[in-house]
């Protein structure tokens, strides 16, 4: 850009609120001549005023903003804005004095602008190319210059007339003050012309205070609240401080009670002081304390939200969230006056579509804050948020982005989630479905699209399509009328599918006709009266035909047929048939045969490509169907469109520290566009990054988070319902940098030393520099009691301090200090606090200034400052720092004894609390004035902040320290210190820059280097950071810098072997890293080996391997195995010896390798026999087989012996099992399984014994103490027994019963024991001993499995009541009377024999034994004796039967215990009949047969004792008859053993059922004796 440039100097009047000397520069950009015909009819001269205050002189009569000043319109809002400002910077080197003349100021301004030509400054001084390629600029230049010195003639003439108008004004003043600088000259002290006057408001009522002082030099005022200085800053929008005109004045809003106080105000000058007082009472109404006190409001006349002053203070910025989190923007605001039941009228936009509040989006205003919350993020809220507030004055508004990135994918590489899910053309069954397409950077294309529905009130969600749509839009068929429904969409590619869109908004499923069919009349204009079409068609049947059938929507997947209801319709139930055909063809088909379709919609998709189709419509209701509607126009499945072309050009511009602006082309064919997605990347980097996450309508956009000083390029696709475009072409590289503009005001000024005539200043430079370096400073002074500034230096100060002389002892003066950099001079500093001149005559030092901060951390920062100007009556010997947290006046000294440097390190801070400090510098005399007050700093580490790195080049092997800043720009700088101090030209150290990183390298390190070295990054938010270099870590540094100039190829591994299959042995060894040139030979027992036969030699660069492998390992291999390497100048070698036992190791280990390898030619074991426990505690030995096939035989032993199992092994399913149920120790042994066929053998062998017999028991102890049950109580005769019932119980199993925390040992009082289904503990004859916890604990080697009972309390008192009853039970069923032995059940004899029936009897005491025939007694006579000998042996002996005796006999055997009845079927036959077969219960007729003598039973036993308890009295019938079996054929009975049954759970009775023992009141069934 070439400007046209003019420079004047145009001189105000002393009083004016300009400087005197304002510097004015006219810059006027050429252009073409069809830019000057088209657009420069209005081009004025822009005015810059050098010294940063707006010039007062009009240039013109009418302002005219040339093009580059024209703000752009814009749809978009503040963060899209493009801000494009251009401009020419003229050094200024000489201030212009403000004591010339009149004549000389006309002299000057008239030269000025009759002066033709620029004089150029030497820093804008051309070079020859330049001069040339001015002159080829300026032959284009044509008409356009013309009308330039048109427009430029006519602005001197207007300025000349301004200029003379001024000189005329000012000499006007000049005559009228003249006598009032007389007077002026006169000190004075301050006086107050209008003083005070009390007050007396109402509460929530503002008030305002005013005076009117005068004196000379005018005086400074001061407000006091009960003596206490005001502060407007401790309660923002609660005090106002004016001064206009002398008068000065203080506004109290929205008073409240405590308000109440008296209020003054001080003047003070040179000459005295003055104060003038006054009280300001504030009343609350009559019953406001009352409701006030409820928490309620009083009532206040109606105000209107928009009837409020609203000023917003910390308004939300930029801001960054993820899917599925939560975010908020918060905007504070002061608002006047605060009423707290009429908040401010606040408006939420996004994109500029107002907000509503739902469950997605919560608002709230009130207490000085607007909150918008957002709970659940999606890629849906992303945009431009507005919040938009009405004042009194109109609107205020702020703006700002969110952007909302996608959640990490359950998949890697899946798609982000699609978004701006919604429903159109909504019918009875159908609605379509559209949505937008998410951004694709580094994952792979998207193929398709999933849609889901889910019925409002529920959660199941359906899918909608079978396979994926590649567009957009999806049309859904088949809903149910009146149902409402919403929807979201999943997007799928060759990874995966992405995570479901953000549901839709509720749609119900209606016939949208229905409202079409309604006609609403107004009558008299008051009344409406519905009709619908029905009632106009009166009675209609069959329907019409339907109309303008045609295809609404048309894609390569699918079409959507749309036609228009039929007219008549009818008013029964209508729904439709389709049919198509191939255009041309007349064959029609139906289409919807199983689908009742009640829509005038119906997708298609089986149609085959490339085409052309008709389709037509028939209405059906109950009555019938109609005609057939008009055939549709031919129409293909195909995309019409497809996706837009690429964006065009694509241009990046800086725009903030952090943000890029960029723009771009349209693309040519727009095809329905979406939007745009812009992708970035950093240069140098493959991978690229999404910008935006939702397509962005316009063509600029604002990039931002991105990395301060970082080099980036960027790309932009075009989306439409087909998806991404192809991606434009790469933006130029750009560096994110802050446009160049002039810098902030400077701020703190400081005063340092005063000596009566002079003052010293300093002051801290801009916050922003302006993208520029700041080069020059400019102060301005004023007295305090005059508005007139007056320029201090003509020459730019280059240093943050100054000299301000020539000034007058004892007077006040105010400074104020302006920065320039290449974009111009900034706007000027706050005005400073009025300081005297006077002498400084203490004896103790000055303040220390300019403190400043450096590494700022979490816990720590250093700060640093420079020693005072004025040092007292001796030399500073040290500081002491101040500490206090921000708004706190309470300072804290850091270091009780004085540092001597001037820095310091503070630790011990809390996170994100602020700070400010002081310094106070000492000398022999005492302590000195602290330091002005530092700016607040928060300890908290900049984003990204990192910490220097001590390091050794790898390639020199340099030591060095370097720092890679987390933000920079163009003017940054690296400043290194050492000890804080600037290090600069040293030759010890040599810096360097590159990019975002600065190195420091030391030359020839040693000892003299140790100590902190920090930097500091200038021009940036306080990026710095230090490290201390100590001896240690300089020699380690150096030992590796010793390695790297003298180097060795680093090994990973050294030299190693491993036995491969077929036995073949590899020698590795792993570098470090390889390069491609790399040399290496393997050497064995001194001599080389090459690659050849029995040796392969490799080497792979990437992994760093280098390989021998030897095919066959004999004892011939035994040696030394070394290898030696060579990569560039570095070199290695490694060794591995085989030789001895580890030779014969190897050796073994290859030639095992070899025979497994031929083993597996054959069938064999893939895995061999190994132990699994099913759930039901049944062991399994199981193997796997491989290489097998039908004729392959598998055989099973143990100890030698085959097993054959009971389902024959089945070898082709390649795993073979032997159960082995209810395993014990029996099952110890070696089992064993074979493998054969006619390609070999195989064996597995399994040893059941030691070790692998306790893992068995462990892992059968793990399934059944997992299903052990809980304790079970049961009592017995013998006692009371714990029982614990599970899968499988064996004794092997490690079982522990407890009883109070102590084992139990299985004893006679404590028995322990088990059964395959439980394990039991018996406490015999218990006592209260025994109360107690008990618990049985299972350990399966790793786990202890424990079940417990309490047997206390009324457990016990049951459980021992119930073994005392089992025990009495026991005991009687012990002693009763029974019979033994020794009768048989039938008797068959021939008469005239003797028949003797004997048996064993036992009781305790002695039973009484009666002997019955046919239920009647038996008295002993001598036909019949009865005996019974020595209370065991009783007899019925019958001498000489007849066929009388025969019948039924029984014996019945009782004590007080009990007794037993036992039935004998006696039968009598004649001599010479045939034996009779007896019947049980039928006595036969006697046969004369030899009497015949049963056998006498053996000596009797007491039954013996069984724990398991017998029936309940309950449980057993009170008397049952024994049966009697049939006898055998021989005639002598068959003898009962007099041995009672065996111990036993249950006792087995005898053949004679038992008689049961009868309760004591009960009579027994025998006659008593006569």
């Amino acid at each position: 850009m070439l400007y046209i440039v003019l420079s004047a100097s145009i001189h105000g009047v002393e009083g004016e609120q300009h400087s005197s000397s304002d510097r004015v520069i006219f810059l006027l950009p050429s252009a073409s001549a069809s830019q000057a015909a088209s657009g420069w009819s209005a081009t004025a001269l822009r005015c810059f005023n050098l010294s940063g205050s707006p010039s007062r002189v009009p240039v013109m009569a009418s302002k005219v903003i040339p093009w580059y000043k024209k703000k752009h319109v814009s749809q978009v809002k503040t963060d899209y804005a493009y801000h494009h400002t251009q401009s020419v910077v003229k050094h200024q080197t000489e201030r212009k004095s403000s004591s010339k003349s009149l004549s000389q100021v006309q002299a000057q301004a008239t030269e000025a602008m009759a002066e033709p030509a620029y004089t150029i400054p030497a820093f804008r001084q051309r070079t020859a190319e330049g001069t040339e390629e001015y002159q080829r600029v300026s032959t284009n230049v044509g008409k356009g210059l013309v009308v330039i010195q048109e427009e430029l003639q006519r602005m001197r003439v207007a300025t000349k007339a301004k200029v003379d108008s001024l000189a005329i004004q000012r000499e006007v003043k000049n005559m009228m003050v003249k006598r009032l600088d007389i007077l002026d000259d006169i000190p004075k002290m301050p006086d107050f012309l209008i003083a005070l006057r009390p007050h007396t408001v109402w509460e929530k009522t503002p008030v305002k205070l005013f005076c009117t002082v005068q004196g000379t030099p005018r005086p400074i005022v001061k407000w006091y609240k009960g003596g206490v200085p005001v502060d407007p800053l401790s309660a923002p929008g609660k005090y106002k401080i004016e001064n206009k005109y002398g008068v000065h004045s203080l506004i109290i809003s929205r008073c409240v009670v405590s308000d109440t106080a008296e209020y003054s105000a001080v003047a003070t000058n040179p000459h005295g002081t003055a104060s003038s007082k006054a009280m300001v009472a504030v009343k609350r109404p009559a019953g406001a304390g009352e409701l006030c006190h409820l928490g309620l409001v009083p009532h206040l006349t109606e105000i209107h939200a928009s009837k409020l002053e609203v000023t917003l203070l910390d308004r939300f910025s930029v801001s960054f969230g993820v899917e599925d989190g939560s975010i908020s923007l918060v905007c504070t605001m002061v608002v006047v006056p605060d009423l707290p039941n009429v908040p401010p009228l606040a408006q939420w936009y996004r994109d500029d579509k107002l907000l509503k509040p739902s469950s997605l989006v919560q608002m709230s205003v009130g207490g000085g804050v607007a909150r918008l919350t957002l709970p659940q993020l999606a890629k849906d809220d992303e945009g431009l948020y507005t919040l938009r507030i009405f004042t009194k004055d109109g609107t205020a508004e702020h703006s700002a982005y969110l952007f909302v990135s996608d959640a990490a994918s359950s998949k890697p590489g899946a798609p982000g989630a699609p978004m701006s899910v919604k429903a159109y053309d909504i019918n009875s069954d159908y609605v379509l479905v559209a949505w937008k397409p998410p951004n694709t950077v580094n994952e792979a294309a998207i193929t398709g699209y999933f849609v889901d529905r889910c019925e409002a009130g529920k959660d199941s969600w359906v899918q909608c399509n079978d396979s994926p749509v590649k567009v957009c839009k999806y049309p859904v068929h088949g809903l149910s009328v009146g149902h409402s429904y919403h929807f979201r969409v999943r997007a799928v590619n060759s990874a995966g599918t992405s995570r479901p869109s953000r549901m839709s908004d509720k749609v119900t499923a209606l016939d949208a006709a229905e409202s079409e069919r309604l006609q609403v009349i107004k009558i008299e204009g008051r009344y409406d009266i519905v009709i619908k079409d029905d009632d106009l068609e009166g009675y209609v049947t069959l329907p019409g035909e339907p109309t303008d059938v045609h295809a609404s929507e048309v894609f390569k997947s699918y079409l959507v047929l749309s036609w228009k209801p039929p007219s008549p319709r009818g008013r029964a139930p209508l729904w439709y048939i389709i049919e198509k055909c191939l255009a041309g063809t007349g064959a029609w088909q139906r289409l919807n045969t199983a689908v009742k379709l009640c829509s005038p919609r119906y997708p298609v998709y089986d149609l085959q490509d490339e085409q052309m189709y008709q389709f037509r419509v028939y209405s059906v209701n109950m009555y019938g169907c109609s005609e057939a509607s008009a055939p549709s126009e031919p129409v293909q499945k195909v995309d019409k469109d497809g996706v837009p072309s690429a964006p065009g050009k694509v241009v990046a511009t800086r725009n903030t520290k952090s943000s890029v602006f960029v723009q771009w082309e349209a693309p040519k064919a727009l095809k329905n566009l979406m939007g745009y997605y812009i992708d970035g990347r950093v240069v140098g980097a493959k991978d690229w990054f999404p910008c935006n996450h939702k397509p962005f309508k316009h063509t600029r956009f604002v990039v931002h988070g991105l990395i301060p000083g970082e080099t980036y390029a960027f790309r932009v696709q075009a989306v439409n319902v087909f998806g991404l475009s192809d991606e434009s072409e790469e933006s130029s590289p750009i560096a994110v940098e802050s446009a160049l503009a002039t810098p902030s005001a400077p701020y703190s000024i400081t005063l340092l030393n005063s000596d009566g005539s002079s003052i010293t200043i300093a002051w801290k430079s801009p916050k922003h520099c302006g993208g520029s370096k700041v080069n020059a400073f400019y102060v301005d002074k004023r007295n305090a009691d005059t508005l007139v500034w007056k320029e201090v230096n003509l020459q730019a100060v280059t240093e943050r301090i100054c000299t301000i002389d020539s000034l007058t002892e004892g007077t006040f003066y105010e400074f104020k200090v302006q920065a320039a950099n290449m974009a111009g001079v900034g706007v000027p500093s706050a005005p400073s606090a009025a300081m005297k001149c006077e002498a400084w005559t203490m004896e103790e030092p000055g303040p220390a200034y300019d403190l400043s901060f450096s590494e700022v951390r979490s816990h720590s920062l250093v700060l640093l400052w420079k020693a005072p100007i004025y040092t007292g009556a001796g030399a500073v010997s040290g500081y002491l720092v101040d500490m206090a947290k921000k708004g706190s006046s309470e300072f804290v000294t850091l270091n009780q004894e004085a540092v001597s440097h001037r820095y310091l390190k503070v630790s011990g801070l809390e996170e994100g609390e602020s700070y400010v400090f002081r310094v106070r510098a000492i000398n022999a005399k005492g302590v000195g004035k602290p330091s002005q007050v530092s700016e607040p700093v928060c300890a908290k580490a900049l984003p990204g902040t990192q910490e220097i790195v001590a390091g050794v080049d790898e390639e020199t092997g340099d030591v060095f320290l370097s720092l890679e800043a987390c933000e920079i720009c163009d003017t940054s700088k690296f400043v290194w210190s050492k000890n804080y101090k600037p290090i600069g030209d040293c030759p010890r150290v040599a810096v360097t820059k590159k990019g975002r990183t600065s190195r420091l390298t030391f030359t020839n390190p040693d000892k003299d280097d140790l100590g902190k070295y920090s930097v500091v990054v200038t021009d940036t938010d306080g990026v710095s950071a230090s490290h201390t270099l100590t001896e240690d870590a300089l020699n380690t540094m150096l030992e590796l810098s010793y390695a790297i100039r003298h180097p060795v190829v680093p090994l990973k591994h050294g030299l190693n072997y491993e036995i491969l299959e077929k036995g073949h042995v590899r020698f590795w060894v792993q570098a470090v890293k390889l390069s491609p040139s790399v040399s290496y030979r393997f050497i064995v027992n001194d001599k080389e080996v090459t690659n050849g036969e029995g040796h392969k030699i490799s080497h792979d660069v990437a992994s760093g391997i280098i390989q021998m492998t030897v095919d066959l390992f004999t004892r011939a291999n035994e040696g030394t195995y070394t290898v030696q390497i060579t990569d560039g100048k570095a070199k290695t070698q490694s060794s591995q010896v085989l030789v001895g036992d580890v030779f014969k190791v190897a050796l073994k280990e290859a030639e095992f390798q070899r025979k497994e390898h031929i083993r597996k030619q054959g069938p064999h074991f893939s895995e061999y026999l190994h132990f699994t426990v099913t759930e039901d505690c049944t062991v399994m030995l199981a193997c796997k087989l491989a290489n097998v096939k039908k004729e392959t035989t598998f055989h099973w032993y143990r100890e030698d012996d085959e097993i054959v199992p009971e389902t024959p092994p089945n070898v082709m399913s390649g795993a073979c099992a032997l159960p082995i149920p209810l395993f014990s120790r029996k099952d110890q042994g070696i089992f064993k399984a074979t493998l054969s066929d006619d390609r070999g053998k195989d064996t597995s062998v399994f040893d059941i014994s030691g070790q692998v017999f306790d893992d068995i028991i462990n892992a059968i102890a793990k399934i059944a103490g997992s299903s052990a049950s809980d304790l079970v109580l049961q009592c017995t005769p013998e006692g009371i027994r714990l029982q614990c019932y599970m899968n499988y119980y064996t004794e092997e199993m490690k079982t522990i019963w407890k009883h109070k925390e102590s084992k139990i040992a299985s004893s006679e009082k404590m028995r322990i024991g088990g059964t395959a289904e439980m394990a039991w503990m018996q406490i015999c004859d218990p006592s209260d001993k025994e109360k107690g916890h008990y618990s049985i604990e299972i350990s399966d080697g790793e786990k202890t499995h424990t079940r417990t009972f309490d047997l206390s309390g009324q457990a016990y008192t049951d459980a021992y009541e119930e073994y005392l009853r089992l025990k009495a039970a026991a005991f009687a069923e012990k002693n009763r009377g029974r019979v033994v032995g020794g009768l048989p059940d039938v008797v068959t004899i021939m008469e005239e024999k003797s028949l003797s029936l004997t048996c064993t009897v036992w009781g305790e005491p002695t039973p009484e034994v009666t002997w019955f025939k046919n239920e009647q007694e038996v008295a002993s006579n001598e036909h019949t004796r009865v005996m019974f000998d020595g209370g065991k042996f009783a007899s019925l002996v019958i001498n000489k039967v007849t066929p009388d005796d025969s019948g039924k006999y029984s014996i019945n055997v009782r004590n007080k215990y009990g007794g037993e009845f036992v039935e004998i079927t006696v039968s009598v036959y004649r001599h010479g009949e045939q034996i009779p077969v007896a019947k049980v219960g039928q006595p036969k007729t006697p046969a004369a047969t030899p009497a015949s003598t049963p056998v006498p039973p053996r000596s009797p036993a007491p039954p013996s004792k069984t724990p398991t308890p017998t029936p309940s009295k309950s449980q057993t019938p009170m008397s049952m008859k024994s049966p009697t079996p049939a006898s055998t054929p021989a005639s002598t009975p068959v003898p009962k053993s007099p041995t009672p049954t065996p111990k036993s759970p249950t006792p087995t009775p005898s053949r004679g059922v038992k008689s049961p023992t009868p309760p004591r009141f009960m009579k027994s069934p025998t006659p008593p004796r006569k």
